[in-house]
């Protein structure tokens, strides 16, 4: 019998659901540190309504949108020469693997020196956490494109830019996708991490800050329950996207 996908993060789900609710009937003292489901939904629905959580998620999602593109046109291309060039990935490549010990909490400090405090140094600080798995994707894609295929193609006469647009490019774009999806979810987390350490006028992290302040565990886990949401929603879109490119990639 098949089972669809869907079926086993959904038994999670309720599984963990139903811990979380006998943990507040068997422990209810601990209701502050843990609050019901109850309670979180209530606080959800208060901030939908109000709007106030609907203006911060615009803004935290419109802060991982512009830094997931700043770092798309810069990490592409270099995806694309670190594939093409050997020097280019014997340089750059250890240099890649060592930012990624750096913790964004450590590089945000140094983005409100050099740069000032408001949007633009979280964009900056998304595009820094995005880059990595759009470069690493991005060159794996061109890599992995077999050279009978470029070498008939050179024999047609693609060759430098007709190359790379018409053949590496689409035959790539499953991988270019996934880098993309993925990336875009960290964008989430570097603009709440941003907001929390930069400051701004409203976002989700602006929010998990004013709730920690005034004790709301409700508060902030509505917060928390609403980005996961949507970076499920945004996760699901992009994985639409990429098998749409795969399918596509097969049939030609």
């Amino acid at each position: 019998m098949h089972i669809p996908k869907w079926v086993f993060p959904v038994l999670l789900g309720a599984v963990i659901l139903g811990l979380w609710i006998l943990s507040g009937v068997l422990y209810p003292a601990n209701s502050y540190a843990l609050p019901q489901p109850q309670s979180v939904v209530k606080r959800l629905y208060d901030g939908i309504a109000a709007g106030y959580l609907v203006s911060a998620l615009s803004q935290t999602l419109r802060e991982s949108l512009l830094g997931c593109c700043l770092a798309a046109l810069v990490s592409i291309p270099l995806g694309i020469l670190i594939a093409r060039f050997r020097f280019v990935s014997a340089a750059v490549e250890p240099y890649l693997a060592a930012s990624q010990a750096i913790p964004a909490v450590a590089v945000a400090p140094l983005l409100v020196i050099w740069i000032g405090y408001g949007t633009l140094p979280i964009v900056v600080l998304c595009a820094i956490i995005v880059s990595f798995p759009i470069v690493i994707n991005t060159a794996v894609g061109i890599r992995s494109i077999d050279a009978d295929i470029v070498e008939a193609a050179r024999l047609d006469g693609a060759d430098g830019i007709k190359l790379l647009v018409y053949l590496e490019i689409p035959l790539a774009s499953p991988s270019v996708l996934a880098g993309l999806r993925n990336g875009f979810t960290l964008a989430v987390t570097g603009a709440v991490v941003g907001e929390m350490v930069i400051g701004g006028n409203d976002g989700m992290g602006i929010r998990l800050m004013s709730f920690q302040q005034t004790g709301d565990t409700a508060g902030m886990f509505s917060c928390i329950a609403l980005l996961a949401a949507a970076a499920v929603g945004i996760y699901s879109v992009l994985r639409f996207l990429e098998n749409r490119s795969v399918k596509s990639v097969s049939k030609n």
